[in-house]
């Protein structure tokens, strides 16, 4: 069974999400007050709509709860953002989504219930910053305030180790959930294998001691 999603808010972050979640192949209702905006994305969604989701009246009419997983991406109206994702919940949808626009909207969203809040700009803006300090991260995902998981490049000091030769778990607090080797992915590798200068480890683990392993260990 195909899950079935709404996006409610269609600016650059919402109409992002809609075409991800359109190109594989998901069931995607488009939803904005804006009628521009819900007419570029006809062609995108299964359903496009231009609708005020702060009204239940319409949210029923759209049957939103009958959708597995609702994203309220709305833009700079924070009233409407937190009417909305409160009503959502009020109206029994399973799981919601929501863009935050600072830390208090944040809080906010989570007292009503949000399942999920994001932080869309200061996200991006964290991942950035850590790939232009560091050379050896490629990438860099926050999971929550404190932990993270991180693309990083094996150096020519880690080649040649095996993990269990290099103890990083014990001596740096992270773990090595993956390493990309070429097109190859070794997913939970074993203690014994060599890790090779150029090899792309993902580890995981909180943001203190992963900066920790950069600085030491790379």
């Amino acid at each position: 069974m195909k899950k079935e999603f709404a996006v409610i808010g269609l600016g650059r972050f919402g109409g992002s999400i809609c075409n991800e979640l359109a190109e594989q192949g998901m069931q995607v209702m488009a939803i904005d007050i804006d009628e521009e905006r819900v007419n570029k994305f006809a062609a995108v969604a299964s359903h496009a709509v231009c609708a005020d989701t702060t009204d239940e009246k319409v949210l029923k009419s759209l049957g939103i709860r009958n959708f597995d997983h609702v994203i309220v991406a709305i833009g700079d109206d924070i009233q409407a953002s937190i009417l909305t994702t409160l009503m959502l919940k009020e109206l029994g949808v399973k799981k919601v989504s929501a863009k935050a626009q600072n830390d208090y909207h944040e809080k906010v969203l989570r007292k009503i219930g949000a399942d999920h809040v994001v932080h869309p700009e200061r996200d991006m803006g964290k991942r950035i910053a850590h790939n232009m300090v560091s050379n050896n991260v490629l990438d860099y995902l926050e999971l929550s305030d404190e932990h993270s998981i991180a693309e990083v490049v094996a150096s020519e000091k880690l080649g040649g180790n095996s993990i269990i030769d290099l103890n990083i778990r014990a001596r740096h607090g992270i773990n090595i959930v993956a390493i990309k080797r070429g097109n190859d992915i070794l997913v939970s590798p074993q203690a014994d294998e060599l890790i090779r200068a150029g090899d792309i480890l993902i580890v995981i683990g909180a943001d203190s001691d992963i900066n920790r392993f950069e600085r030491k260990a790379l």
